[in-house]
């Protein structure tokens, strides 16, 4: 089964607050959304039927309030938007991305040594 599409920036709004809440109603992610930019229901609620449609969240309809879940894993989501942009932006060079990265945001001495220990480990699973 192929991947769903990368999600819109919306998308990704709704689908981090059902990888952090677990199964929602609508009524849940909305009163989620609210809290950080005004929205209307009826706005989230077409986001999710397209969402449903596109294969990005499951819909349970098994009571009254429909109950909504990621389809897939926050991981794999991560890296599907992760390889996106490795080829879109940066010609496919992970050093370039990386570099990009740690320009764009400064990285704390603890994420840069976890950084290092991960470098590390795909080094060592990765030998050729």
């Amino acid at each position: 089964m192929p991947a769903p599409p990368r999600p819109t920036d919306a998308e990704l709004e709704i689908l981090t607050i059902l990888w952090t809440r677990g199964p929602c109603t609508v009524r849940d992610v909305h009163e989620a959304v609210v809290q950080r930019k005004p929205t209307q229901y009826t706005t989230i609620l077409k986001l999710m039927q397209i969402m449903a449609e596109k294969g990005l969240v499951k819909r349970d309809q098994s009571e009254r309030a429909h109950r909504y879940e990621a389809a897939r894993s926050k991981e794999s989501t991560q890296r599907q938007l992760a390889g996106d942009l490795l080829n879109r932006a940066f010609e496919g060079s992970a050093k370039s991305l990386l570099i990009g990265a740690l320009s764009a945001k400064k990285a704390s001495t603890e994420e840069l040594a976890e950084m290092r220990r991960l470098l590390d480990e795909y080094a060592k699973e990765h030998k050729r």
